[in-house]
């Protein structure tokens, strides 16, 4: 079943309505928020703390990360990083967002969670995304620590015992079986996660030289094994029409403005992924970027990415074009498939 809040259901599609009526082509649908690049572990199939390096000191100030969501006023704000629990405000940004009724998911590893709950009260606008890859042994191995999977999943019943919202996010990397990913998925949804968001994950320059990512026919293939196998009624976050694209059904080109990326450098050029430059506004960022330069078969960077915040944009944008799969979108939806 779906998992999304039917509140935010409810002003995403208003949102989207105001959009289209406008007439606006490029609009975020959900903002990324990096206040700081650092973090306390180093897994293998993430460029972040790598590509970052010079700049893993940095803080990004209260006034800083409130001025650019004002910027860009996106609907839905992930905060991530790096470790955002890390960071010594991050209390003081994520409940000045939640005060504005802003629906804000904080992407952690868990190790800092007894800080978050001291900082950070419930609140139906606020959700914990859990970062697992895999079972125990799958999961330790990926963030290079033993141990840190049993946090992770103490954390979710303590979180939820205390009357948090928690999503967990789940990258899909080469040499697992998908049997694992059927029994995490399973597991999870029993424990009463909110949702579960999946993706392949992504040859950042700084991580490629690792054999744990897919090629594009093969990470189809790979969803398609994992999908068709699960039971009914888990909670995926990600919507059925791009967990259609992940299996090769569908086809959608990369819609990266969707999903603008602020880090301490600024606003990344174009996207989460890829940073050919940092802009110092949102204004600039949306009007400098040639947004057709990139996706697959334009840059060769892009041929691999099946992520959700290049692609999850896309489906929900040509479902508004297209009835029939805006139907589908809601039917499927409200039927848990």
């Amino acid at each position: 079943m779906a998992g999304q809040p039917l509140g935010l259901t409810i002003k995403l599609a208003l949102y989207l309505v105001k959009q289209k009526l406008k007439g606006r082509k490029y609009f975020p649908l959900t903002m990324i928020l990096e206040p700081l690049e650092a973090c306390n572990l180093t897994c293998t199939g993430c460029g972040r703390i790598r590509e970052y390096e010079p700049v893993l000191d940095r803080l990004m100030t209260v006034e800083e990360a409130l001025r650019a969501v004002e910027e860009c006023d996106p609907p839905v704000v992930s905060i991530a990083g790096g470790e955002p629990l890390m960071h010594p405000q991050i209390g003081d940004i994520v409940n000045a967002l939640v005060k504005q009724k802003r629906y804000v998911y904080l992407c952690t590893n868990t190790l800092l969670y007894k800080r978050a709950f001291k900082v950070i009260p419930p609140s139906k606008y606020f959700a914990f995304v859990v970062h697992l890859d895999g079972l125990r042994q799958t999961h330790d191995i990926a963030v290079e620590r033993k141990g840190v999977y049993d946090v992770a999943i103490r954390m979710i019943y303590e979180a939820r015992q205390r009357g948090y919202r928690v999503c967990t996010n789940t990258t899909l990397y080469n040499g697992t079986d998908p049997e694992e990913y059927k029994h995490l998925f399973e597991m999870l949804t029993d424990m009463g996660v909110e949702g579960m968001m999946v993706s392949p994950g992504f040859a950042y320059k700084e991580v490629a030289h690792h054999p744990i990512f897919m090629q594009r026919q093969e990470a189809q293939g790979f969803f398609r094994r994992i999908f068709e196998g699960c039971r009914r009624g888990l909670r995926f976050y990600n919507n059925p029409l791009y967990r259609d694209f992940l299996q090769g059904k569908r086809h959608y080109t990369c819609s990266q403005w969707t999903t603008p990326t602020y880090t301490v450098l600024g606003w990344r050029k174009p996207c989460y992924l890829i940073a050919d430059g940092h802009a110092q506004t949102y204004q600039e960022l949306m009007t400098t970027v040639q947004w057709d330069k990139y996706g697959w078969g334009k840059d060769p960077r892009c041929d691999t990415c099946m992520m959700h915040c290049g692609f999850e944009g896309s489906a929900i944008l040509q479902a508004m074009e297209r009835p029939r799969d805006l139907l589908e979108l809601a039917w499927r939806s409200l039927r848990g498939d």
